[in-house]
């Protein structure tokens, strides 16, 4: 397979995945709130960043934000030159697969065309090296149009378990210095022992959930391993503008699954395209502690609060106002949200969402 960078993308669309509650920072994250609608490295939020990200690629007109109702008026504040239909709100959540079929019909609709490309993101991770990110999605579109489900691994610099990953099975081409390969499998989170092994092969890539197809490829994925929701989301998809309450009727009633699971576990001709991307998916507290500046002591903290430390070491420190002071702490999370505190080792990290389903079963939803 000869692969060549493209010299235009003026058929490519962006979609930006920006659903979800937030619950693996809370209670700075809430679901009304949720961190890809928060600051957390800057200024900017996390969907403004991402959006900023592919600019140089695509124009606003091409990008759409598929999110739920709860989101889409935050959306378009953050994002005011965002034509407002390009804000696709789904009725409640159904995980990634129905939303990105939908997607994927509807640009075939519009562009009358199964050639168009199209790529899959997350509004809610970090990509610090923004200019090899863009040369991975061009290496990506080029794939895409030979015919493969491109998707974009990161080299794993540890053994993570809080991350899937991407088997690599033989070279395929290249594209400029980008070498791809054919994905041999998708590998589950796995256990620390399995993690070793993946982070040490040389051949295991974290997956990043970034994706990249022709509209035509991904909906014969859909209509072979989906067949039952391709038929639901093309009846959901011919519904007319004043159809909303049908269209929320019928999306009530489709199958919830990732395009993950539904499709890329299932699918053949896959490429992964491995690269360094200094990236992170934010996925806890103590992910965020490793992504943020620290002091002499590995204490790192952020929010318009003060910190003051006394023998307190590797810990992360946030406050929205009021002073937090520390003694003897090492490897902990202190939270300080003004209605709101949470204190917990940074390796429990991963129980926040754990705690979010506890406040919840206690009837405390307004402070989620």
């Amino acid at each position: 397979m000869a692969i060549t960078t493209p010299p235009h993308l003026d058929d490519v669309y962006v979609t930006i995945l920006a659903g979800g509650s937030g619950t693996r920072l809370w209670p700075y994250s809430r679901s009304r709130r949720p961190k890809q609608l928060l600051p957390i490295l800057g200024e900017r939020s996390l969907l403004q960043e991402t959006v900023e990200r592919v600019l140089p690629l695509v124009p606003l007109e091409r990008i759409l934000i598929l999110t739920g109702a709860e989101h889409a008026e935050a959306i378009a504040v953050q994002l005011p030159d965002l034509p407002a239909e390009n804000i696709v709100v789904e009725p409640a959540p159904r995980g990634t697969a129905p939303c990105l079929g939908l997607a994927a019909l509807r640009l075939r609709e519009a562009t009358g065309d199964g050639n168009t490309v199209m790529i899959s993101l997350h509004a809610d991770h970090v990509v610090r090296l923004e200019e090899r990110f863009r040369e991975a999605l061009v290496a990506a579109v080029a794939t895409a149009r030979q015919g493969y489900i491109a998707t974009i691994g990161v080299f794993p610099d540890r053994a993570e378990t809080g991350y899937g990953y991407i088997e690599r099975a033989e070279a395929l081409d290249c594209v400029g210095d980008q070498q791809i390969y054919r994905v041999a499998r998708f590998r589950e989170k796995p256990p620390q022992e399995i993690a070793e092994e993946y982070a040490a092969s040389g051949r295991h890539y974290w997956n990043t959930g970034y994706f990249c197809w022709t509209v035509g490829r991904i909906l014969e994925d859909f209509a072979r391993h989906l067949p039952a929701l391709t038929a639901r989301l093309r009846a959901m998809a011919a519904l007319g503008v004043g159809e909303q309450a049908a269209f929320a009727r019928r999306w009530n009633e489709v199958e919830s699954v990732t395009i993950d699971v539904g499709i890329m576990e299932r699918a053949e001709h896959v490429a992964v395209i491995p690269c360094d991307l200094g990236w992170s998916d934010v996925g806890s507290w103590a992910s965020l502690h490793d992504l943020l500046p620290h002091d002499e002591a590995g204490n790192a903290g952020f929010g318009g609060g003060r910190h003051v430390a006394l023998d307190t070491r590797d810990s992360l420190v946030y406050s929205a106002g009021r002073l937090v002071a520390t003694v003897g702490l090492e490897g902990m999370v202190v939270v300080d949200t003004g209605d709101a505190v949470l204190v917990m080792p940074k390796c429990r990290a991963q129980d926040a969402s754990a705690l979010v389903r506890r406040l919840r079963a206690l009837g405390l939803d307004d402070l989620l």
